[in-house]
């Protein structure tokens, strides 16, 4: 467990995932009512999130292409580009981009699927295709 101190008392947390605190970043610009602040972020999420760690998250999704964010005074507002599905889909593009074989690497995920999923990507990339067509 994780040690997390503050205002000098000790408390015992979970340590998060990878990822954990962006998607529930996301997940609150994905409920706020339109582009916002930073601080209305941090009062939206659960666990008492330092701002600084926010803005850290933030600027990590910024650069991820996952929000934009728009100039507003000295601070920014923030806007969701991708919803935790579409951040989990980056990641996947962001290794795929980084292989040199991206073929084999594709053969290689594709191979590996369990059949309710190959069956579900096939039916995707077929609906895809036809989108395309139109």
């Amino acid at each position: 467990m994780a040690e997390e101190v503050e205002g000098g008392a000790g408390r015992h947390s979970r340590r998060r995932g990878q990822g954990e605190l962006e998607a529930q970043v996301l997940g609150a610009l994905n409920e706020a009512p339109g582009p916002v602040n930073a601080a209305w972020v941090k009062e939206h999420l659960a666990g008492g999130l330092a701002y600084t760690t926010v803005i850290t998250i933030l600027t990590r999704l910024h650069a991820k292409g996952a929000v934009t964010r728009e100039r507003a005074g000295r601070s920014f507002d923030w806007t969701p580009v991708a919803d935790e599905a579409g951040l989990a889909a980056l990641r996947m593009r962001k290794v795929l981009d980084g292989e040199p074989d991206r073929e084999a690497v594709l053969a290689s995920f594709v191979t590996a699927l369990p059949p309710d999923d190959e069956r579900l990507l096939r039916d995707l990339l077929a609906q895809a295709g036809e989108e395309g067509e139109d």
